[in-house]
């Protein structure tokens, strides 16, 4: 007789158990490997959304900004400033 009488019975709930472990193991990685892939997608779309409207806030902040900076008509026919 053996001196662990509780060993076998781990064993048998091991040998039972051990398929849908892995199973749900493995389905768990490619449920998460299809979720980071799905994000990775999702923010390239996003780049591809946001990328013009940030280049159109830079075109109206450049706008706005360099506009004061153009000469004038007046500036142009008011010779006395050389």
């Amino acid at each position: 007789m053996s001196n662990h009488p509780n060993s076998a019975g781990r064993l048998r709930i091991f040998r039972r158990l051990w398929k849908p472990a892995a199973v749900g193991g493995a389905g768990g990685t490619a449920i998460a490997i299809w979720f980071e892939d799905l994000l990775l997608y999702v923010q390239e779309i996003l780049a591809l959304i946001f990328l013009p409207l940030m280049a159109g806030a830079i075109y109206l902040l450049d706008y706005f900004i360099f506009k004061s900076r153009m000469p004038r008509r007046e500036d142009m026919n008011n010779f006395n400033n050389k």
